[in-house]
């Protein structure tokens, strides 16, 4: 279904869907592969062939890109433009059943959108979750891991230890 289709079943708006997306927040759309405008191009061997194969191609990809549409070869438009332009998503059911569950996320913990992005982005990056750990840490949120509680416990175990044996 289209955004407008998928943003009233949701109950919301199709820019306030967009921004979730833009965030990260809905599944990531897998896009068909597609073919590329100027594959045959002709291979410079000989002298003077890469000035004029490289102004055939050109010629021949910006007709290609007007027959396609694209709108790259509008006058004025940026070299990679038609890299930037996507087609319309189609949402599925599982997109919505994972955006009402982010949705329902957002409400129990009263956080925004942004701030699910970036603990989505906490649990995925092992990097941004060491720093927010240590962040936890320093600021006495997080307590210190077992593993250090334990070499305490241990230091604190031989100690007695010692002293067991020396006073034999």
């Amino acid at each position: 279904m289209r955004i407008t289709e998928a943003a009233r079943r949701l109950d919301m708006t199709p820019r306030m869907l967009r921004y979730r997306e833009s965030l990260g927040l809905l599944p990531a759309v897998r896009q068909p592969r597609r073919r590329q405008v100027s594959r045959a191009r002709p291979a410079a061997t000989g002298p003077g062939a890469a000035g004029a194969g490289a102004a055939g191609a050109g010629a021949a990809g910006a007709g290609a890109a007007r027959a396609a549409g694209t709108g790259a070869a509008r006058a004025g438009a940026p070299a990679g433009a038609a890299r930037t332009l996507r087609p319309h998503r189609q949402f599925t059911e599982a997109d919505l059943a994972a955006v009402s569950l982010g949705l329902a996320i957002e409400r129990r913990y009263a956080v925004s959108p942004a701030a699910l992005a970036f603990g989505i982005r906490v649990l995925a990056d092992s990097r941004v979750r060491a720093d927010v750990a240590e962040l936890g840490r320093r600021i006495g949120r997080i307590q210190p891991p077992p593993a250090r509680a334990l070499d305490f416990e241990k230091e604190r175990a031989q100690r007695l230890l010692r002293l067991a044996d020396r006073d034999r």
